[in-house]
């Protein structure tokens, strides 16, 4: 069906474009048939108070949209967990009453569950999208969960919106496809009439949505917390995971072969990396700020479309989470583990981030369902590791019941659990006042000024990732308005960036900027931390190099790379013509963990090639061979070789290519070179040679 330009499409006060029935249109309802009157908003007590419960028509959507999969996750379906702990590094108890947070050097229990969003359990792991870092700490005061993204802003504001962006970016309902992918129609269109997501839009662009691992990527709680003390002081706090590795992302043509060559790459990496001992570590950073910071920022703190930048309040690094223990079985525990944002412990509360009120209710709500009633948490994942004590009863799959004849309270009888004013969570007395009322705040307006911000704060070469990623994207939509809305966007973000889009697509048709609802700010300066090129890796600990050998191999060599590689704490792969490995230049046999044709070197963060004179015709011959030569050239790897490889160079079109990021092993004092130059991890100096 052909995309048509509604006439009676009217602009929002939020920004957001409603599109409203005509006597040509019907009038949307909900499933008892009641005309709705504003599908952009949920019913609020004042513009930024808090969600109402008596708001039906979001209760209905949001339920309907959480029972729509039976067993799988609507969302984050394809997941994969570890076991760990979170040690605290100080006392925090000036801030908070969080047990987790008063004794230095203690360790709490966790599990982490990644995934993607929107692909189904059986899509390929490296999908561009937002991966879920969601944190279970089994705390002494009971479960808090930190359901967070790898991206700190999402597409939306309101919650009331979220089924609406799901149902846009999965598969289309008439044909179940594109899987794991964003690039098709219903997607865009539905982000070209919502301005708020213009900044999520940045992101999912650029490289952080397509992460080289688990373990290479940081947490965001996404929205703004409250830290309470004892005595109910209260400060705002957002949370962040920093892996203590760094940050590093694949290019969009790696994912692609990946995907294809290995749809197990980011849950295998994880797995092998705790098999090893090579255990990934991340730390916790807070932002804390208080009502004063609130009412001055020029954005509002509860617009989860937002972020607050680093070098306006500072990132404070409060404990790490390790993980050292892979999972037993994967559906007991990686696949019935149940997150909510609800779950939270006496010292953290919520803000009336309307976004944040809608998966308050929404995640148990999704929990009653996919996990088959109330008692999930009587699933040992679950299960909080302290005591606990309910009259909570029976119930589908109840393993454990209150014993005796009492089960309420208040009661006579002296049984049973009480009440503990002292001990007990506590909401924060936030005052709250106003009408009841679908509408935002004027200040969740701004919807191009923060895409704009992070779209500087990125290395031309990662905005030329960001300009053809969404080239790309939108080549791949139909409907010819769509393109043209979308791109009518980004003149907001960047005028440059428009035109390029333009042009990658050929429109012909003139840019016409999108009318912003508020006056935008263009004086935001750039954020270091957001760029992913800015911030390096200090070490090439935690990456792999593919080896590839031949028989002939020089023995020196091969032992003095190895090493280097041990030593960076770094890991590799013998990949071989032959699985069963080969015989080196003084006859020793080195088994091989790969064949050739099965281990492309995008597998891998560097390559070495050590080959004799004998045996490197019978390689280059191998299309293999040279196409693992031309990839890691072209994904700007850093390429260790012997002399005798120059032949496969030759055949590989890259000889007359070589540079700094190509290191020729003549003597066993080059292999520390080699490692030291894969520190770098891309070369992208390169990457204007072998783009077009």
């Amino acid at each position: 069906m052909k995309n048509k330009e509604n006439e009676s499409t009217i602009i929002g006060t939020g920004g957001e474009l409603h599109q409203i029935a005509t006597s040509d249109t019907p009038i949307l309802t909900t499933q008892q048939g009641i005309p709705v009157s504003d599908d952009q908003n949920s019913l609020k007590i004042g513009k930024e108070g808090p969600t109402a419960l008596e708001d039906f028509h979001f209760r209905e959507k949001i339920f309907h949209f959480d029972h729509e999969r039976i067993p799988e996750r609507v969302v984050h379906a394809r997941g994969y967990g570890a076991h760990g702990y979170f040690e605290t590094y100080k006392s925090l108890a000036d801030v908070t009453s969080a047990d987790i947070f008063q004794r230095a050097g203690e360790k709490t229990p966790a599990f982490v569950r990644f995934s993607t969003v929107a692909g189904n359990k059986g899509s390929a792991d490296l999908a561009r999208d937002v991966r879920g870092f969601a944190v279970k700490l089994y705390t002494k005061q009971g479960n808090w969960d930190i359901v967070g993204n790898n991206i700190p802003v999402f597409f939306i504001q309101d919650a009331i919106k979220f089924p609406d962006l799901i149902h846009a970016a999965k598969a289309e309902p008439d044909r179940d496809f594109p899987q794991a992918q964003t690039a098709h129609d219903n997607f865009w269109d539905f982000i070209s009439l919502m301005p708020e997501s213009m900044h999520m839009v940045m992101w999912i662009m650029s490289d952080r949505a397509i992460p080289r691992s688990f373990r290479f990527m940081e947490g965001f709680g996404v929205h703004t917390f409250r830290f309470v003390t004892q005595e109910g002081k209260s400060t705002y706090v957002k949370f962040h995971w920093r892996p203590k590795l760094g940050l590093q992302s694949i290019l969009w043509d790696e994912a692609v072969k990946i995907n294809g060559a290995d749809p197990d790459f980011h849950r295998r990496d994880l797995w092998d990396s705790i098999q090893s001992g090579n255990y990934p570590e991340w730390e916790l950073g807070v932002q804390l700020f208080d009502d004063n910071f609130a009412d001055s920022f020029a954005f509002d703190i509860l617009d989860a479309t937002k972020i607050i930048p680093e070098e306006e309040v500072p990132i404070h690094y409060v404990g790490k989470l390790v993980l050292d223990r892979c999972v037993d079985n994967f559906f007991a525990e990686t696949e019935q583990v149940a997150f909510c944002t609800a779950n939270i412990v006496p010292g953290i509360d919520f803000t009336n981030d309307p976004l944040l009120q809608g998966r308050n209710f929404s995640y148990l709500d999704t929990q009653l369902k996919r996990l088959g009633g109330p008692n999930f948490t009587h699933i040992p994942i679950n299960a909080p590791k302290c005591p606990f004590h309910h009259f909570q009863q029976d119930g589908h799959m109840a393993m454990t019941n209150p014993k005796g004849r009492v089960n309420y309270e208040p009661n006579s009888w002296g049984e049973g659990p009480r009440e503990s004013p002292k001990h007990g969570f506590r909401s924060f007395p936030a005052q709250e006042s106003g009408q009841k009322l679908r509408e935002r705040s004027e200040k969740f307006s701004d919807h191009y000024s923060q895409a704009r911000q992070f779209y500087m704060s990125q290395t031309l070469t990662e905005q030329g990732h960001i300009a053809n990623a969404l080239i790309f994207e939108l080549s791949k939509v139909q409907e010819p308005a769509i393109r043209l809305r979308l791109v009518n966007h980004l003149p907001n973000i960047d005028e440059k960036l428009a035109q390029r889009v333009a042009n990658g697509l050929g429109l012909k048709e003139k840019i016409v900027p999108f009318q912003p609802v508020c006056k935008l700010q263009f004086d935001l300066k750039p954020s270091k931390p957001l760029s992913i090129e800015l911030n390096p890796p200090k070490s090439f600990e935690g990456r792999k190099v593919g080896i590839l050998l031949t028989d002939g191999a020089d023995d020196s060599i091969f032992e003095a790379l190895i090493a280097q590689i041990k030593a960076e704490k770094a890991s590799f792969e013998i990949i071989a013509l032959s699985v069963g490995g080969v015989i080196t230049k003084n006859g020793k046999r080195v088994p091989a963990d790969q064949k050739l044709e099965g281990a492309p070197s995008v597998l891998y963060d560097a390559i070495a090639i050590i080959a004799s004179s004998d045996t490197i015709k019978m390689l280059y011959r191998h299309p293999s061979a040279r196409q693992f030569v031309s990839d890691a050239f072209n994904h700007l790897k850093c390429i260790g070789y012997t002399k005798d490889t120059m032949p496969l160079f030759e055949k590989s079109g890259i000889l007359s290519e070589l540079d700094e990021g190509c290191i020729e092993f003549s003597e066993t004092n080059d292999a520390k070179t080699f490692i030291s130059a894969c520190r770098k991890i891309r070369f992208w100096s390169r990457e204007s040679k072998v783009m077009p």
